[in-house]
């Protein structure tokens, strides 16, 4: 069980951007987070990872302080070091306790391991991102925006490998824009706004969120539109 307690983070004297949140995730499961943007969504998974330090409250994993070594993590957006080739990137980043065939993975995704990042695409470089993570083989995963810059080869190719890697009891913490992405390869959604965990939603009550999130976005931006059109 991964556990949230109370957990608050606030950036210099700002207001607080996550206000005592707490929530409990199954271990072998796939959340995932919804909300508007500002909600709150990156800091959270900064403070899973352990990018930033909360300023109170704490999470849990197994009965114990979750550390960084429990984690691995999938950012929005991944640096990559000129002219070093797909095979160096994954390099640096350790195996886990399962063998990692790198040569497998690569065909799977069709990526050119000895050719330098540089001349991959966005989506290359998004896959190319994800193998690193999984090669790490930590029981909890975080992916932020996984499914951006893929093509729907890929993006089916991801929700297969995540249902996967359920199986195999690895914790998914997932966000993406793309609503229909979370719900394709999650067993709950939680949906955060102003700082703490509104709802979470189980599949079968996946269409009351996607209600949710309309009418939250009618309430924000409904009559501006109106005077727009």
């Amino acid at each position: 069980m991964l556990t949230i307690e109370n957990l608050t983070v606030c950036y210099k004297k700002q207001e607080p951007v996550l206000k005592g949140l707490s929530l409990s995730m199954e271990t072998g499961k796939a959340h995932g987070f919804a909300g508007l943007n500002g909600a709150g969504k990156t800091t959270l998974l900064n403070a899973i990872y352990g990018f930033i330090a909360p300023t109170a409250g704490q999470i849990v994993y197994n009965n114990q302080q979750v550390k960084r070594r429990d984690v691995a993590y999938l950012e929005a957006e991944n640096y990559f070091y000129p002219y070093m080739t797909g095979r160096e990137y994954l390099s640096l980043f350790p195996e886990g306790k399962a063998a990692f065939d790198i040569e497998r993975w690569q065909r799977l995704f069709a990526l050119p391991p000895d050719e330098i990042t540089e001349n991959y695409s966005t989506g290359m470089r998004k896959k190319l991102a994800l193998l690193a993570v999984l090669k790490q083989d930590k029981p909890i995963l975080i992916l932020d925006e996984p499914f951006n810059g893929l093509d729907l080869e890929s993006s089916f190719l991801l929700t297969t490998i995540l249902k996967q890697l359920q199986n195999k009891g690895t914790t998914l913490i997932v966000t993406s824009h793309i609503y229909e992405s979370l719900t394709g390869c999650c067993n709950h959604i939680h949906y955060l706004s102003d700082g703490i965990i509104k709802r979470s939603y189980p599949q079968e009550a996946f269409h009351t969120l996607k209600e949710q999130l309309q009418s939250a976005i009618d309430q924000q931006a409904g009559q501006l539109i109106s005077q727009l059109l």
